[in-house]
């Protein structure tokens, strides 16, 4: 039986190098054939436009008009079931009520709900947000991780020997399984964080019980703090985070996901994990990381955060690959689709400037502020071109965070706990109308080769 220290020895051999060249030299593709036999990479036109793969009712994103040919910038719009955005959150926040279990309610089952089915709909959700009997000990703090997403992931496949009837794909059974999901999704995230904070960093362990009375991003600030306490505008802005990442069409690479596997026939549990799987690389959900990360960075470097031109400076020598990772990107700003204006940055920043003066760190937002009026300019200078930016969510949404005091590994994992409302929606409508495997075809494009026995090779 080989032992640890003969596996470790292994593990460092020079042989493995040789195996990651190999690994390297024939999986290289020349990037000419994919020009050759016409290969959309990313499955994405000439033209930046996604390659239409499919059909959504629940999400739309907007943000150009194509015209004879032509990509014409337009305000940014996103609709959830054809309701636009703007107009959802204007409902809930007149009323003065919480919006994320409206707008769960409306992905998951297409319509806005009355006042007693939102009444039922919440009473629901709270009454199912506990976790079952030994799942926290057994499934989280016997085998804790140093990444949530990854816990987040294997927790939801844990769901799997939870359920009674996890691979019976009825409606009704995946719409009941997707409500426990967007239920317990804060718990599994919140438990996990408070189990890596202890038996990785050596901190004191906090677990609270979730309160059924309390809202999704009530009870993720509670189970979050040691002392459960939080402010109205707090959980306002939370709740507020949570909605406008709800869903933002099919083409997203997580709702893509959901669409691929989900026609597979799989259960929800899997499906869902590797949504997660998905939101976890830093090309998705990550990018708020990176924004904060590059932030902390500006105001190291930048002597007075008001002065315009020392900004300018400062974003200047990150596009010359001078500044900060040196990648030339301003992270936070620029999206695939949106050109004049991202809504859901523009909703984010309003309700960020009112908690940055509760917080007294509106000399920080204002820096934000900056770099987002002054990035377009420059980089059109830079690039040599007309083309239309704004900043993206991401720009305020790790800033929000951190004033709520939420750690830096939970922002994607709070992603993931809004999005879930989408991913499960979509699964529903792969389900309902998709019909057939998703299976895309790929060109075979190695060299034929005869086969020789070893002395000969």
């Amino acid at each position: 039986m080989t032992n640890k220290r003969e596996i470790e020895e292994l593990d460092s051999l020079p042989l493995l190098n040789d195996y990651s060249g190999l690994a390297m030299a024939h999986n290289k593709l020349p990037r000419e054939l994919y020009e050759k036999y016409n290969v959309k990479r990313g499955l994405r036109n000439s033209d930046g436009t996604g390659v239409v793969v499919g059909l959504t009712e629940i999400g739309e994103v907007h943000g150009y008009i194509m015209e004879e040919g032509d990509k014409i910038p337009h305000p940014g719009r996103l609709r959830y079931r054809g309701y636009d955005l703007y107009d959802l959150v204007e409902g809930f926040q007149k009323e003065d009520r919480f919006g994320f279990e409206e707008t769960s309610f409306l992905l998951l089952l297409g319509k806005l709900p009355t006042k007693k089915e939102l009444m039922d709909y919440n009473y629901y959700l709270g009454h199912h947000r506990a976790l079952p009997d030994g799942f926290i000990e057994d499934m989280i703090l016997k085998a804790p991780s140093e990444d949530i997403m990854n816990k987040l992931a294997r927790s939801v496949l844990a769901s799997y020997t939870f359920d009674k009837d996890p691979n019976n794909l009825d409606i009704a059974n995946i719409v009941k399984q997707s409500m426990n999901l967007i239920a317990q999704l804060p718990v599994m995230a919140a438990y996990a964080y408070q189990a890596k904070n202890h038996y990785f960093d050596r901190n004191s362990l906090h677990i609270h019980a979730p309160d059924p009375d309390l809202s999704t991003a009530e009870n993720l600030l509670r189970l979050l703090r040691p002392n459960m306490k939080f402010t109205k505008l707090e959980a306002e802005i939370l709740d507020l985070s949570l909605v406008i990442h709800a869903e933002h069409g099919g083409g997203n690479n997580s709702a893509f996901t959901i669409h691929v596997v989900s026609s597979s026939g799989t259960d929800t549990y899997s499906a869902i994990s590797s949504a997660i799987g998905s939101l976890k690389g830093p090309l998705h959900g990550g990018a708020n990381i990176k924004v904060r990360e590059m932030m902390e960075d500006a105001m190291n470097t930048i002597s007075n955060w008001d002065d315009p031109k020392e900004v300018e400076n400062y974003i200047r020598k990150i596009l010359n690959k001078e500044a900060f990772d040196k990648t030339g990107l301003v992270y936070g700003m620029g999206h695939a689709i949106y050109t004049i204006s991202d809504p859901r940055a523009v909703l984010l920043k309003k309700k960020a400037r009112a908690l940055a003066i509760e917080k007294g760190r509106e000399k920080e937002f204002q820096l934000y502020h900056l770099i987002e009026t002054i990035t377009p300019k420059i980089f059109q200078e830079f690039k040599k071109t007309d083309r239309v930016m704004c900043a993206n969510v991401d720009l305020y949404s790790g800033f929000v965070y951190n004033m709520l005091n939420i750690p830096r590994e939970m922002f994607t994992p709070i992603f993931a706990v809004s999005r879930i409302a989408g991913w499960c929606a979509h699964r529903i409508e792969e389900i309902v109308s998709g019909g057939k495997i998703i299976r895309p075809a790929y060109k075979a494009v190695a060299k034929k080769h005869l086969y020789k026995p070893t002395s000969d090779r």
